[in-house]
């Protein structure tokens, strides 16, 4: 399996830390408001990269945070008329609900920057008494300077960044490239520190939770790409500065999704909310359609396309499974034999092993559905409808295109039974009114 490392810069063989586990974080939201699709491109990936891991016989964990201390929080809940608190727990109920809706696992340890407050307090603390960073007035900054690789992560000269940051007339500040840890506070939110009453910067938090939880370097961090900088190369500085690491062996970022070939953003007004689209699969579906490091491009006209594929997979997995269950001849635990199929998935596994590509790993699925159709319009051998429906179930499993399908009853059965007789009386009528009753149950 090989990983692009943002790091590195390059393709590297993955190996992880401990055998057979793999410690991930991934940034999470600062919750003030709903998920756009932009937002959910990371999630998705990434719940896609746990899956294969899983599927490897990795045991995974994974860990993204929720930021719940913010301006912009403390500004909706001026907006709303709510404290910062009931906010924040609205909109981390809002988010759940639609990374569910994504088909997203939301079985991972989730912490809140309020749960952690001690810890990041002690971590600041830890880089003053280092010399890493330094007070003045209650405001804690990070210093820059004595990190002699900072702007590797985003391949950025420290002397370029110093020349672009003049606008930066903070005075407290050594350079202009400090960063805040903590800032002295007492508007909204705050916490009581040997600082000052404040909050901390954004840029510590991350760290300072993987920190706690994880007690050492993990094997993958991830995000988008727009947090290469400054927020995970500020990350890595205070990992080196306390413990001379980079905090994850492999860093990986996905591209931006655009609106229109416009920059999507709350602030602009230009979102697809994720609650409002109602083919929340087939949304996934197209978040995974293209290389995750590539950028992705979102019109109505495009989605619609996905929308279609979606639904052209739904079919032939509902079709496949209820053609097997009809005649009980479903068997969910048969060995995959049958070359061809097994080809198909190899042509898979290829795809996901090479940095995640989930375009070509689609294409690999779609393939798998060009050669269910094409059995079961031959005569049924429930050998192979059975190998072919393992396949697709392990293809969708690790994409998480869930289709959902409920084993038939007895009653299911005399129902289609009577369907097809109907059909062949031209009892057109009747025929309807038994399409309509299997349709309801899902099965056509």
């Amino acid at each position: 399996m090989k990983i692009f490392n943002s790091y590195s810069n390059q393709l590297e063989e993955f190996t992880s830390l401990k055998e057979n586990q793999v410690n991930m974080y991934v940034c999470g939201p600062t919750v003030y408001n709903y998920i756009h699709i932009g937002n959910a491109r990371p999630v998705v990936f990434f719940d896609t990269v746990r899956r294969f891991f899983e599927a490897r016989g990795y045991q995974v964990t994974f860990v993204s945070n929720f930021t719940d201390v913010d301006d912009k929080i403390i500004q909706k809940a001026l907006d709303e008329n709510l404290s910062e608190l009931e906010v924040s727990s609205k909109y981390i109920q809002a988010f759940l609900i639609d990374i569910e809706g994504l088909n997203c696992k939301t079985d991972y340890l989730k912490p809140k920057v309020t749960e952690y407050m001690d810890f990041i307090i002690g971590f600041i603390q830890d880089l003053i008494d280092k010399n890493y960073a330094y007070n003045v007035d209650g405001d804690v900054y990070f210093r820059v300077s004595k990190i002699d690789d900072y702007g590797r992560l985003s391949n950025r000269n420290i002397d370029d960044l110093i020349s672009g940051s003049r606008i930066d007339i903070n005075p407290k500040k050594e350079s202009p490239l400090d960063f805040t840890l903590w800032k002295q506070t007492e508007v909204g939110i705050n916490f009581s520190s040997p600082f000052s009453q404040g909050r901390p910067g954004w840029h510590t938090e991350c760290v300072s939770m993987i920190d706690d939880i994880f007690k050492g370097q993990i094997d993958i961090h991830g995000g988008g790409m727009d947090l290469q900088f400054p927020h995970h190369e500020n990350e890595i500085a205070q990992a080196k500065a306390l413990h001379n690491h980079s905090i994850a062996k492999y860093w990986m970022h996905n591209g931006r999704l655009s609106f229109k070939e416009e920059k999507m953003s709350k602030s602009i007004g230009n979102v697809v909310l994720v609650k409002d689209v109602e083919e929340k699969l087939a949304l996934r579906f197209f978040l995974l359609s293209t290389h995750y490091r590539s950028p992705l491009n979102y019109d109505e006209e495009v989605f619609a396309m996905y929308v279609k594929e979606w639904q052209k997979l739904e079919n032939a997995y509902k079709t496949l499974f209820y053609k097997l269950d009809l005649v009980k001849e479903l068997d969910l635990n048969i060995e995959i034999k049958d070359i061809e199929i097994k080809n198909e998935i190899n042509n898979f596994d290829l795809a996901m092993e090479d940095d995640f590509n989930t375009a070509n790993a689609i294409t690999a699925l779609q393939s798998l559905l060009r050669l269910i159709n094409s059995n079961l319009r031959k005569k049924l051998v429930f050998t192979k409808l059975n190998e072919l429906l393992k396949a697709l179930n392990y293809m969708v499993d690790i994409l998480g295109l869930k289709v959902e399908v409920t084993p038939l009853t007895d009653e299911d059965r005399s129902v289609y039974e009577s369907w097809q007789k109907a059909r062949n009386d031209k009892d057109f009528s009747l025929a309807d009114d038994l399409r309509e009753k299997l349709t309801r149950r899902g099965m056509l």
